[in-house]
Formats: C-alpha cells, sequence, structure tokens
C-alpha cells in the first residue's frame, strides 16, 4: 500500500477536516467523502464539492507541469476539464458502493 501523507498544513491546524480520500484498489477506484461538512453552513455543500473539486483540478494541472508530465498548466487544466465533462456525460464505469451515515 502506498500513502502519500497528510499535508503540513493539517498537521499544524487542530480544526483541519479531512474531505476526502481517493485509492485505486483492486483495478478501481475507491473513495470515502466527508459528506454533511457544510451541512450547518450558508454554503451549499454541493457548491462546496465544486469549489473543491476546481481546486483540486488547478493543483494537478499545476503538479503535471511541475513533475514533467504536462507543458502548460492552461493546457493541462483544459484537458482534465474536458475529460472530466465527457465523463459525467458518459461513464466509463459505474459507480457502485454505498453510504455510510456518521454521526455529526
Amino acid at each position: 500500500m502506498k500513502s502519500i501523507g497528510i499535508p503540513p498544513a493539517a498537521l499544524e491546524d487542530e480544526m483541519s477536516v479531512e474531505m476526502a480520500r481517493v485509492w485505486v484498489a483492486k483495478r478501481g477506484l475507491h473513495c470515502v467523502l466527508n459528506v454533511g461538512t457544510y451541512r450547518d453552513s450558508e454554503f451549499r455543500e454541493a457548491r462546496a464539492w465544486g469549489v473543491m473539486l476546481a481546486d483540486m483540478a488547478r493543483h494537478l494541472s499545476d503538479a503535471l507541469v511541475a513533475a514533467g508530465l504536462e507543458t502548460s498548466s492552461a493546457s493541462a487544466l483544459d484537458e482534465i476539464r474536458d475529460t472530466m465533462a465527457r465523463e459525467l456525460r458518459s461513464p466509463t464505469s459505474e459507480a457502485t458502493g454505498g453510504f455510510k451515515q456518521t454521526k455529526q
């Protein structure tokens, strides 16, 4: 098992919250999602996740350039966005699994 660690800022902040954990295992994608964090907020949960996913895509496009895997953050981000839109319209695999409710 290969884990990538916890960001230093999260270790330093006692109020930090893990929002997602994503693994590729047994030839598939496995996710643990912390849904409900914004339940008592004026910020809608779906919108919060949209912002997080957009931020992650921007960080990813920059990381691809830094790793020498892409030459332009803008073109990498375009490809991520286009692929995500295609995948949302026509998934290459079905989402399976369940959801566990936890007490707030």
